[in-house]
């Protein structure tokens, strides 16, 4: 019988948070632990460290998702714990689980199989608490807002053109849209208002690009909240609110270090979304790692149109990143289910609906391409797929010059994905990699939206509706044209309709709302039906979720 994900890492035998920390040079003192096998490290030590060469950092990135499952953070771990299997100093950098999705979709999101990083329950459920303090950290300026209206409004907010909203991290869709300050005068100027899931939330997207914390209270007071009637920008310095939400957050921005089943150093920090934000940990935890081990491999949100698209613009534009390869994982059954496959039927051999998914994967590959890094793909091998298949993807990938390596690492740890580990250090050594954005700063927003919808969505044409191109007026006109995009659509496709597999062309990307992320220094494209608060499905993994007799958490897959 095969045993679930968290019946495996109930049996891991952890070491002591000290002993991985000092696996990486980390001596004790310099590491705030969370118990025994959690522990946030000392910014005062991340600044000690600037002085050190940078390691070579690599990307995982992946197809379109799809019912079948990818496995892009077990590859993630898997990669890593290879590379210190063949004797390399290696770490991981990975995003925090969400609860939304936790108790929605996915269950657990720490990896899977023999490719996992540990305590797999503290690190899907509370953690060191890093979100609940940007929940409440968005919510206290949600609230200083409300109450700056109420008594008085000295900087001329107009209640109507207030942007922020409060934030949750779970799954509701009942709080997408609401009505605030109902009940009498004493509770303030009724508005309309609503919630994103905290993943979503600029103070997540904030977090995740500063670099100190002088940095991150420079960019929580530069957030824009709302205009006043004259169209003037209002910022949360102008409410203090920056000097309160920083120390909700001082804790937060410290990254958390734990471990893989095979005792290797992973950080684990940070959670924006792929669809709706920007898909990447940490930057503060990205660059410690790097100067503390010789090879980092992070992973980046859903397919690569959105999570690898975002990590090179957004991440590695703003944190000054030169990345030395990338892997796009995909597996065999869900390239099948790309090719036209229903998952019913994924467990039987079919050549043909293999190789015309393969057009998925290809399409991730030339675009990761484009940003100038040596590219392999790793097949992420389940039980069904047959030897036919596989080499049948290897053919199809064979016309652009990237290797397809079979990985086994869900059932055979670090053994399983050893030989992508060597690939992947040829390709590092090699010297290659030559890094660039796929678009300058000095772009128009328009201009950078169509630029990522022809290149990477390949669309044939952009479609601004009138409240997105008002938007981007002002937003120019405020100083903000130079800023990166974040497009917000569907993981699910190229396109903006999710039922669209394969590598669709001819298609229009709507844009239906833009808004500002000033402190994250990027602009949000919202494009088709995607929501900023999800719903849970008919039946949650909520629904799974226990405690047994003996205590232990039950559900977490």
């Amino acid at each position: 019988m095969v045993k679930s994900d968290i019946e495996i890492a109930r049996e891991a035998k952890m070491q002591p948070i000290m002993e991985i920390g000092a696996k990486l040079g980390i001596a004790p003192e310099h590491l705030m632990p969370y118990g025994h096998t959690k522990a946030k490290i000392d910014l005062g030590y991340i600044e000690s460290l600037a002085a050190n060469p940078d390691g070579k950092l690599i990307l995982v990135t992946g197809i379109n998702p799809t019912a079948a499952g990818e496995g892009k953070t077990t590859t993630t771990v898997g990669l890593g714990d290879a590379l210190n299997r063949i004797g390399k100093k290696a770490a991981m950098c990975l995003r925090e689980p969400s609860l939304g999705p936790c108790f929605g979709v996915k269950g657990g999101a720490a990896g899977g199989g023999y490719a996992q990083v540990v305590p797999m329950e503290d690190i899907n459920l509370h953690f060191t608490g890093d979100f609940h303090a940007i929940a409440a950290a968005n919510n206290l300026l949600a609230a200083l807002i409300d109450n700056h209206v109420y008594w008085g409004n000295a900087v001329g907010l107009d209640p109507r053109r207030i942007g922020w909203r409060r934030a949750l991290d779970m799954n509701d869709r009942a709080l997408r849209s609401i009505v605030n300050s109902l009940g009498g005068v004493a509770n303030g100027f009724p508005r309309e208002d609503g919630f994103d899931i905290v993943v979503a939330s600029e103070i997540m997207a904030i977090l995740c690009l500063s670099t100190s914390l002088d940095d991150l209270k420079r960019r929580l007071g530069q957030i824009v909240v709302g205009q006043t009637r004259d169209r003037d920008q209002i910022f949360a310095r102008q409410l203090e609110a920056d000097g309160a939400m920083t120390v909700l957050l001082k804790d937060a921005l410290s990254p958390n270090l734990v471990q893989t089943l095979e005792n290797n150093p992973a950080f684990i920090h940070g959670g924006p979304f792929a669809n709706i934000a920007h898909g990447c940990n940490s930057v503060m935890a990205t660059q410690t790692a790097l100067k503390l081990a010789d090879y980092v491999v992070t992973e980046a949100g859903f397919g690569a149109d959105l999570g690898a698209e975002k990590f090179f613009d957004i991440k590695c534009r703003k944190a000054g990143l030169s990345p030395a390869a990338a892997v796009v994982v995909g597996t065999v059954r869900a390239l099948k289910m790309h090719g036209g496959v229903a998952k019913e039927d994924l467990g039987h051999e079919n050549l043909e609906a293999v190789r015309k998914g393969v057009s998925n994967i290809a399409r991730h590959v030339e675009n990761t391409q484009k940003f100038g890094v040596p590219v392999a793909v790793a097949l992420n091998r389940f039980i069904t797929d047959t030897d036919a298949e596989i080499e049948a993807v290897r053919k199809e990938l064979e016309s652009l010059g990237v290797e397809a390596i079979e990985c086994t690492h869900w059932a055979d740890g670090s053994a399983g994905t050893e030989a992508l580990a060597h690939h992947m250090v040829g390709l590092v050594e090699g010297g290659t990699a030559a890094f660039k954005p796929l678009y300058g700063d000095e772009l128009g927003l328009k201009d950078k939206i169509r630029t990522i919808a022809k290149e990477i969505y390949r669309a044939d044409d952009v479609v601004f509706e009138g409240k997105a191109s008002t938007a981007i007026a002002d937003i120019e006109k405020n100083g903000g044209g130079s800023y990166p995009v974040c497009i917000a659509k569907t993981q699910y496709s190229f396109s903006t309709d999710p039922n669209a597999k394969g590598a669709p062309t001819g298609h229009t990307l709507p844009v239906r709302e833009v808004r500002l992320s000033n402190g994250a220094e990027f602009v949000v494209a919202v494009c088709g039906e995607i929501m900023t608060m999800p719903g849970l499905p008919r039946v949650p993994a909520a629904n799974k979720i226990t405690l047994n007799a003996e205590g232990q958490i039950e559900g977490l897959f």
